[in-house]
């Protein structure tokens, strides 16, 4: 836990000193408070992300000097993910760099990885076998994919303070401790590195928000978690590939459902914003306080009570992923049940029949 804590205070005094500093970050302020997405009230700085990756840096550092052998393979994840977080944050100071073009960046960092860590998918595990995929055509753009697919899955679930930060600090903590197990010490030290670094950031993004974790922080750490999640697979054979598919099943879930949703069931573009995610639902038909959404602190109230709901539907995925890494039927029916469990949930908001333990009753 040595790594966690150290890039935990390093992220905590940082971020500290981004908010103090906020006036020198104006391209980087979120003014923006009638978007669909937009569930804040005042200017918040938008670059927690950079606290996040400069505190992983400070933290990769120290374990390197502390755990020689994994020098090699600690500053190879860091150059990889390094293009991810820049090509981010130059959006969280510009808003002018387009969704395809943060994907196509971060699949080229993926391909860098592929080469430089040796992370590629070259296995599927089933109940009877495993199913080996022998040809790099076919494994290499599968795993550029699914790492940006995970980066950008991060970023559309960071949509209220404290939702993506802990659903992946529970992640990056599941993967340290199968790592463990497995007796990996990169992704170990890794994993906890970035989650220490997130937790530090937390402290100031929950419940209030006096900052935001940005395209540079949830690409930054998207990444790191795709990464991860598959070298930890491929790196051990015991642990099944589908460990990893119900440990992201979450993020990964929500993108391919709203994907899905914009473009057959209302004919827009997959990728066009919009404010029907079931965290949006959530926020809108759930969430209910006595004075109005128009109000500043009523606003922030709602904000921060809505994240928890997201946290123990991604739980049910992680709890069961940690337990049974090992095992791929039963991995393969949490996958199901998860997704069952999703599409249920999400359909009796959408149509204002929420379940009635959901219900957070208004103040007398």
């Amino acid at each position: 836990m040595f790594s966690f804590f150290v890039s935990f205070i390093f992220s905590a005094l940082l971020t500290l000193l981004v908010i103090k500093q906020v006036r020198l970050h104006g391209p980087a302020l979120d003014a923006d408070f009638i978007g669909v997405q937009k569930v804040h009230a005042h200017e918040v700085a938008r670059i927690g992300g950079l606290s996040i990756y400069l505190a992983v840096v400070i933290g990769a550092g120290i374990a390197i000097w502390r755990l020689p052998p994994i020098r090699e393979w600690v500053l190879s994840l860091l150059l990889c993910a390094s293009c991810a977080f820049l090509i981010g944050i130059v959006e969280d100071y510009t808003g002018r760099v387009s969704a395809l073009r943060r994907l196509l960046v971060t699949m080229a960092a993926a391909l860098l990885a592929y080469f430089l860590l040796d992370a590629k998918l070259d296995r599927i595990d089933t109940p009877f076998g495993t199913w080996l995929i022998a040809y790099w055509w076919i494994s290499l753009p599968i795993t550029m994919l699914a790492v940006a697919g995970i980066a950008n899955a991060v970023n559309i679930i960071d949509g209220f303070n404290g939702l993506a930060s802990v659903v992946t600090i529970c992640m990056l903590i599941s993967l340290a401790y199968v790592a463990l197990q497995v007796g990996d010490a990169f992704v170990l030290v890794a994993a906890l590195t970035v989650a220490g670094a997130i937790a530090g950031f937390l402290i100031w993004n929950y419940p209030v928000g006096f900052i935001f974790l940005g395209d540079g922080g949830a690409y930054f750490i998207g990444f790191m978690l795709g990464e991860l999640a598959l070298a930890l697979a491929m790196r051990n054979p015991e642990v099944s590939t589908w460990y990893a598919a119900l440990l992201l099943i979450y993020p990964v879930f929500e993108t391919l459902f709203s994907a899905w949703r914009r473009l057959f069931l209302r004919g827009k573009s997959p990728v066009m914003a919009d404010g029907i995610h079931l965290h949006s639902l959530i926020f809108r038909r759930i969430v209910q306080w006595a004075v109005g959404p128009e109000e500043a602190r009523a606003l922030m109230r709602r904000n921060s009570l809505t994240s928890p709901y997201l946290w123990l539907l991604s739980l049910m995925a992680v709890i069961p992923a940690t337990l049974f890494w090992r095992h791929t039927g039963v991995l393969i029916f949490f996958c199901l049940l998860f997704v069952i469990s999703y599409v249920w949930l999400y359909a009796r908001i959408v149509r204002f029949k929420s379940p009635r333990w959901m219900i957070v009753r208004k103040k007398s």
